[in-house]
């Protein structure tokens, strides 16, 4: 890797936004893909001069964080989770100093900013892995090359699969044989290598120098391979995500790796974090890379992948607050993130869903991630021409099912124009007819729009200490297919069936609800959730006005958006 590397605390930028001890542990961090965020050179591409300029809508809407996919050199064979050089900003959007400017004025803003970093592979392109297929013994020791089976070698060495479908392994014209668990583009590393170790303690102070407050380690949980890279025995799609025990994801030799990082974070002031991208088969697993001298936080993948039904969503609540405790670290929640269907459209139910899943993922202890474009209700885009995709797991057989794309279209700002208001010169990924009915500027002050729930949830949940502090929920009595709990001052009731459903006693003023419901009544609709004071002396303050009605907060649909709607 290319060194630029400079000394702790040399360029240090703005200092980070001041919000007390742990300001980690309940906040909400919003998810930026670069590439699809905003455009401001013209090419179709989003840069980071595009994302510096929208930096005051993304502080109105009421976040804590941005959290930036990658933005590195790389020759995007997999939307720069390639990356050629983890200490240059690609040409794609814009230069070092773009970084560095943004992160001040984030800052300015208070907003925190946390970087991918992804450390179980390089691109193909690569310094070192160049010179690895020039013959370098040491760079080859760097990467996992080893020799195939079969009378000639013509066979991998073991039955690995890439996760993008096919062998995980990718034959040099020297005969040898490398490891790669994505694209043949993506070299896993070989992190036994102490040269691997060094290098990314040194990217992390770089980039920490520059005034990052975190990172989001891109697949954390497949640094280590078990010794020997024995076989798998099988190539089930579940063991490919983690979901069950294999030989080249979660292995216990990761968690000496994060203890090293973690003495790193701690060498700079201002609580900087790590976020742990770990598919595991368990949330006691996911609950290893959190202990207090690893990583900070870890996604939550076990509630993503939970449906809307509320037996199940109980159980992954309770579990995932019963497993975080002894470790100490908060849990996490999302719905949605650039390799997952958009929540809208994966949880069925179409926008009403989307909004009342919203409502109870803020109201949950502890941080929540918000994916950009889920504060729109954008949908996923299904209907996308085959040439217009990128997502190299549409290119391979046996895969994934090649549908990043669709939750990458980029955003609509503006409700006309080439591309929506995303940027001068069109867009990367054709953005569907009527997206400009799902614009910022058609949302933005229409107390119906999805836009304005989520600032409205958002200030709600910085008045409302009880809100994503702790690590417990007092669940209510509730009828089936309803959700019901208390935290602090704050009910919160979610009706995930069919039909309106009784709402539990003991319920105070109305403070919002997803949808076009005013409180009335002792039902609550379906695909619903609202927040309540708690009845009595004490619980009735917090309450937001807005919108012009009264002082009720309700919410109906995207200002006409019909579900019918193209995408």
């Amino acid at each position: 890797m290319t060194q630029h590397d400079t000394a702790p605390g040399a360029t240090l930028v703005a200092k980070a936004p001041g919000d007390g001890p742990g300001w980690w542990r309940h906040a909400v961090i919003y998810q930026v893909y670069p590439r699809s965020f905003a455009d401001a050179d013209g090419d179709g591409t989003g840069d980071l001069a595009g994302i510096r300029a929208r930096l005051p809508y993304l502080a109105e809407l009421g976040v804590d964080a941005v959290w930036l996919s990658p933005f590195y050199a790389s020759p995007q064979a997999d939307g720069g989770y390639d990356v050629a050089d983890y200490r240059v900003v690609d040409p794609l959007y814009g230069v070092l100093a773009d970084a560095e400017a943004l992160i001040e004025e984030a800052h300015a803003l208070d907003l925190r900013v946390i970087v991918d970093i992804v450390p179980n592979h390089t691109s193909d392109q690569h310094a070192w892995f160049r010179a690895a297929l020039e013959g370098d013994e040491a760079a080859r020791a760097r990467y996992h090359f080893r020799a195939g089976k079969g009378s000639e070698g013509e066979l991998p060495p073991n039955d690995w699969e890439s996760v993008f479908g096919g062998p995980a392994w990718t034959r040099t014209p020297d005969g040898a044989w490398y490891l790669h668990l994505f694209a043949p583009e993506q070299p896993d590393l070989n992190w036994d290598n102490p040269a691997v170790h060094d290098e990314f303690r040194s990217v992390l102070r770089f980039w920490l120098d520059r005034g990052v407050d975190g990172f989001r380690v891109d697949v954390a949980h497949g640094l280590v391979k078990a010794e020997g890279l024995p076989d798998a025995g099988g190539s089930e799609r579940a063991r490919l995500l983690g979901t069950s025990r294999v030989p080249y994801f979660d292995q216990d030799g990761v968690h000496e790796i994060y203890r090293s990082w973690r003495r790193v974070l701690e060498e700079y002031p201002g609580e900087r974090i790590a976020v742990a991208e770990a598919w595991t088969p368990t949330t006691e697993r996911t609950a290893l890379y959190v202990r207090a001298d690893e990583l900070h936080q870890a996604f939550n993948f076990h509630y993503l992948d939970t449906g809307w039904e509320a037996d199940a969503l109980r159980d992954v609540i309770e579990e995932s607050l019963a497993a975080m405790r002894p470790v100490g670290a908060p849990a996490t929640w999302v719905l949605s993130n650039h390799d997952v269907v958009r929540h809208r459209t994966r949880l069925g139910g179409g926008l009403e869903r989307a909004r009342a899943a919203a409502l109870l993922m803020l109201a949950l202890p502890g941080s929540a991630y918000v994916y950009q474009g889920e504060e729109l209700g954008l949908p996923e885009v299904t209907e996308l021409p085959d040439e217009a995709r990128q997502d190299p797991s549409f290119f391979r057989d046996n895969g994934q099912e090649g549908l990043r794309d669709g939750c990458r279209v980029p955003l609509p700002w503006e409700t006309d124009g080439p591309s929506y208001g995303f940027g001068p010169g069109g867009s990367w990924l054709p953005q569907p007819e009527g997206w400009g009915k799902l614009a910022v500027a058609a949302q933005r002050g229409d107390p119906a729009s999805t836009l304005e729930l989520y600032r409205a949830a958002l200030k709600l949940r910085r008045a409302h200490p009880g809100l994503g502090a702790g690590d417990e929920v007092t669940w209510l009595a509730a009828p089936e297919g309803v959700l019901a709990f208390r935290r602090g001052d704050l009910v919160c009731t979610a009706n995930t069936g069919t039909l309106p459903a009784p709402l539990p006693p003991g319920l105070g003023k109305l403070l919002l609800a997803s949808g076009p419901y005013d409180g009335g009544g002792a039902a609550l609709p379906a695909d619903t959730t609202a927040w309540w004071t708690v009845a009595g002396p004490g619980g009735d303050g917090g309450r937001l006005v807005h919108g012009g009605d009264g002082g009720r907060v309700s919410h109906g649909g995207d200002g006409g958006e019909a579900e019918g709607d193209p995408a």
